[in-house]
């Protein structure tokens, strides 16, 4: 049996929430927002999370800060995470959210790593090969590895796809040397 963080059980509750209530895409954008938010504005996100300051103030900071802009249900799933004690896991949850919704909806999210940035046909060839590989579909995050001589990393549900130059040559000094 898989051990459940605070982290998944909050993010899957919210998801089911906004399943019910037919709005994923929605809250889904908005979790998104909130998550650049929180990351771009830390000393906002560090007063959402502060013990000193009352929750009934930082729940009011956050009403005052979301409300109009974002669904209220999510308005007030802050202010769950704030009484709980949880807000500061925001980032977490967001990320729970994102993979329950992707299980829902068959999609596995992963990141590529390459030495150069990829253009956008070259990412659509690496989710199909990947997606055809594990039999699912795939939609990978490029990121920039410098240290990659050539080549990607793919990172799918806890599985490695090595097709760097880096590993090529590791494997052939392992040849050699044997």
């Amino acid at each position: 049996m898989e051990n459940l963080t605070a982290d998944d059980i909050y993010g899957t509750a919210l998801y089911e929430a906004a399943a019910d209530l037919g709005k994923v895409d929605e809250i889904s954008e908005a979790v998104g927002v909130m998550s650049g938010l929180f990351e771009s504005e830390p000393d906002f996100f560090m007063l959402l999370r502060t013990p000193s300051l009352p929750q009934s103030e930082r729940k009011e900071l956050a009403r005052t800060a979301f409300e109009g802009r974002v669904p209220q249900e999510l308005v007030n799933f802050l202010c769950v995470l704030i009484g709980k004690r949880r807000i500061g896991q925001f980032a977490g949850i967001a990320r729970s959210f994102e993979k329950a919704k992707g299980v829902r909806e068959g999609v596995s999210k992963g990141t590529i790593e390459s030495a150069v940035a990829l253009d956008g046909g070259q990412l659509e060839r690496f989710e199909s090969e990947t997606g055809r590989l594990l039999g699912k579909t795939v939609r990978l995050e490029p990121k920039i590895e410098p240290s990659l001589i050539g080549g990607v990393r793919i990172y799918v549900d806890g599985k490695l796809i090595d097709a760097s130059i880096r590993r090529r040559l590791d494997e052939l000094r392992e040849k050699i040397i044997s």
